[in-house]
């Protein structure tokens, strides 16, 4: 294939393209989490079943991050991406039609598929990465993981006028947000297919020339996936996003429940999660910035130790204002953490590489997710808390073993010793 000059029209269309995607993904999300466990209630029978579709959710978005990943790899960015939306369509029209039906099981195997649509959407990142310059990549991932801030105020208004669209078509209200979902989706599908061109894959090439040269001065090319998994770098980005997204998980799940269990009220509740939510998403654009100026790994460190502030004050602030507080350092961490880790993946690793790298440490996040959606409720059971805050408090400090091992590792190639 002919080599395609990335041009700054053709860089600004490959990164606005998956920003609109990110953001109508992660606006349809919200809309239908939000009813997620209420119908599953209503559904089931059973409140003991209320959070099995959001955790099929979450499995299925960390088994479809690596086939997506690869074929990403191997197909091209455009390809994965639209097998992405496609399961997220299909996945959104099953959960919509079992809510007719009456169908718990199908509505949780829709919600599954579903969540295949958001780890796509997560992948997509990396593509706008790599049609940027190494030292600029940080600031395009930022500014595409900023569009959950989109996703988090548009999705909950989507939630009254989509059930009063459904009623209006004779379907059940709560289908509405599955239906928007749906659109959604198919948006999505359209926007990717149609303007993500050229191929970011093929783009990238521009830029890692100079890194294939790197690579094959020190006899790194053609890497199996042992060799890559080896990597420092490789192995400190996993760490970062996993770890950090298996303590705001923990924290942030079970705070609406420490909170209701204090006498605070919804208002209250909802206050800490918006606080939350602006910690997680609304400064990536300025994280971006900080992580070209002063590396990834630094950027690690960072989060890790805001990680480990948010842990020590959650269960010890009371009012409303302190939880916020809180909340907002536990999404600031986490932002910190899963950027750099993102970045460590976006550069020293060729094209071919990056597919099987980027879906492996994105399935091991979202099964992460998973792990502390599940684990929590029983940490708060037995220690309240302060028993949840306190094993995310070691998980955090671990971030920093992770950095120890790092140093004693070889960097990633020669293009990239100037992250250390």
């Amino acid at each position: 294939m002919r080599q395609v000059v990335i041009t700054p029209t053709i860089r600004r269309r490959i990164v606005g393209t998956i920003f609109v995607v990110s953001s109508l993904v992660s606006a349809a999300q919200i809309a239908y989490f939000t009813l997620t466990s209420i119908i599953a209630t209503d559904l089931s029978g059973s409140e003991t079943l209320a959070g099995v579709p959001s955790t099929l959710s979450m499995v299925g978005r960390a088994v479809s991050a690596y086939p997506i990943g690869w074929i990403m790899g191997r197909f091209g960015r455009r390809i994965g991406l639209s097998w992405g939306m496609l399961l997220g369509l299909i996945g959104t029209l099953v959960s919509a039609w079992a809510i007719g039906s009456g169908s718990f099981w199908g509505f949780s195997i829709g919600a599954g598929l579903a969540g295949a649509a958001r780890g796509a959407a997560d992948l997509g990142r990396y593509a706008a990465a790599e049609v940027n310059p190494p030292e600029s990549r940080a600031r395009s991932l930022g500014l595409v993981v900023f569009a959950g801030t989109i996703g988090a105020i548009v999705g909950p208004l989507l939630v009254s006028p989509s059930t009063q669209m459904a009623s209006a078509f004779g379907l059940p209200a709560d289908s509405g947000p599955y239906l928007i979902g749906a659109i959604f989706s198919a948006l999505s599908l359209g926007i990717t297919y149609i303007f993500l061109r050229p191929d970011p894959l093929f783009l990238s090439k521009e830029y890692d020339q100079a890194e294939e040269a790197a690579t094959a001065a020190d006899g790194s090319v053609n890497r199996s996936a042992s060799q890559l998994f080896a990597l420092g770098n490789v192995r400190l980005g996993i760490a970062a996003m996993a770890i950090g997204q298996l303590v705001m998980v923990m924290i942030m799940v079970i705070t609406p429940l420490h909170m209701s269990n204090a006498g605070h009220g919804t208002r209250d509740i909802s206050f800490v999660i918006m606080a939350h939510t602006l910690g997680m998403f609304g400064l990536s654009t300025l994280t971006g910035w900080f992580i070209d100026r002063i590396g990834s790994i630094a950027v690690v460190v960072v989060g890790a130790v805001i990680l480990i502030i948010a842990s020590l004050l959650s269960p010890f602030v009371g009012s409303v204002a302190g939880l916020a507080g809180a909340l907002f350092l536990l999404g600031l961490g986490w932002n910190l953490c899963f950027l750099a880790g993102s970045t460590l993946l976006a550069t020293g690793l060729l094209p071919g590489e990056r597919g099987r790298v980027q879906g492996t440490s994105d399935t091991l996040s979202s099964a992460a997710a998973a792990l502390g959606s599940l684990s929590t409720g029983l940490l708060f059971a037995a220690g309240q808390l302060l028993l949840v805050s306190a094993v995310g408090l070691a998980l955090s400090l671990g971030l920093f073993a992770a950095m120890f091992l790092f140093r004693r590792e070889k960097p990633m190639s020669a293009s990239s010793i100037t992250e250390t």
